[in-house]
């Protein structure tokens, strides 16, 4: 809890860039767009966006959330999630040292708007997972590996089961392969916690909204729920849990 303000300050603004940049992750990745080319510009009257229109949170501030060029409001989503990543950052400097949350909130806004969990978060989550497990050494990197195949073989499996008990497919590969990467990060243990409170969560809302109309379940957005539960709370829960099955 005692870390130098400078560097918690230095944490917002990195934050605050990586929620410019999941942004332009939730966008252009379901639409299989580059994420580099073309520069941005306003979806209203197409002009291209200047760097010091462009500057995170402060720009959209600066504008009063309309575009320099024709005025049109700007959606919030902008400043909102660069101010979510920038305080996430900061916080999780404070509590525990800089976290993958970014990821959890880029995947879990992607899945609820498009369905959708691009490559990029889960593939590219993993292989972070497993680089920062080499800190541990060897068991470390093998716990690592334990919980993505975990997290992988799980939901591929409840996928399938799903899918034959409702003769449509009940699973998305993105699904499978975050769980993957989250499962690098949490463990095995991680794992179950994760599924368990991503289905739990899921249910109590899907189930009451889809009893007169059928709905696609994002379950991404829940899984990356449960994760976020699973790191903080996850020791927590399994050593109650353990005391709980003992009779303690």
């Amino acid at each position: 809890m005692g870390a130098d303000p400078v560097i918690v300050v230095a944490a917002v603004l990195v934050g605050l860039c990586v929620g410019s940049f999941l942004n332009v992750c939730i966008l252009r990745l379901p639409r299989d767009q580059s994420l580099l080319r073309p520069r941005s510009t306003c979806p209203n009257c197409k002009q291209p966006i200047a760097w010091r229109d462009n500057i995170p949170l402060f720009s959209w501030l600066w504008l009063r959330g309309k575009c320099r060029w024709c005025h049109k409001p700007i959606a919030k989503q902008y400043p909102l999630i660069e101010a979510l990543v920038g305080v996430l950052f900061g916080v999780s400097l404070l509590v525990y040292g800089m976290t993958w949350h970014a990821l959890l909130l880029g995947i879990a806004i992607t899945d609820a708007r498009h369905y959708i969990i691009p490559d990029e978060f889960t593939w590219g989550g993993l292989v972070i997972g497993l680089l920062l497990a080499l800190g541990g050494g060897v068991q470390g990197f093998l716990q690592a590996l334990l919980g993505a195949a975990v997290g992988f073989v799980l939901l591929w499996l409840v996928g399938m089961a799903g899918t034959w008990v409702f003769k449509e497919e009940a699973m998305g590969g993105g699904d499978v392969k975050m769980m993957a990467m989250v499962g690098s990060f949490v463990g095995w243990r991680g794992v179950l916690l994760t599924v368990f409170a991503g289905a739990a969560l899921g249910s109590l809302i899907f189930i009451p909204l889809s009893i007169k109309k059928k709905r696609l379940v994002p379950f991404g957005v829940f899984l990356a729920v449960g994760a976020v539960v699973a790191f903080v709370f996850g020791d927590a829960i399994i050593a109650w849990y353990g005391h709980f099955l003992k009779g303690d």
